[in-house]
């Protein structure tokens, strides 16, 4: 009866893990954590939600930690509408962790807009990286 107990049990983790399961890491550190947009969005995508609440489980596991997360823009549009878009980024990337528990005053957020892209240049194939909330151990 056991063994067909623990062999039902395999098959269902076999099953959950063919399902894609949990991609939700801890981080080992938290600097440098980016999560990325999309062209004109602070849409939250399912990659950076999980990214995010990786980080959500390392702010639980470490209770005096700090962090401030920094919107960032490509270099299009104008400066005032990228620092606006930067600030949506930034607190679109709070909300979660907020949802997940992690109290609202542990987290500080800032934007840069354009002013401080992540990789120079120009087009989509640079743009893509410099459209990120930015997250930074305070």
């Amino acid at each position: 009866m056991k063994i067909k107990n623990f062999a039902m049990l395999a098959g269902v983790a076999g099953l959950l893990a063919a399902c894609g399961g949990s991609s939700i890491v801890e981080p080992a550190d938290l600097n440098d954590q980016r999560v990325y947009f999309a062209f004109d969005s602070y849409e939250i995508s399912d990659e950076a939600r999980d990214n995010l609440l990786g980080q959500a489980l390392y702010m639980k596991n470490h209770e005096d930690v700090k962090i401030q997360i920094a919107g960032n823009c490509d270099e299009r549009g104008s400066t005032e509408y990228n620092l606006a878009l930067g600030a949506r980024r930034a607190n679109a990337a709070k909300e979660v962790l907020v949802n997940d528990g992690i109290d609202a005053a542990r987290i500080s957020t800032i934007s840069y807009g354009k002013e401080r892209p992540l990789v120079q240049g120009t087009g989509e194939e640079v743009w893509k990286w410099n459209r990120n909330a930015t997250t930074t151990v305070k």
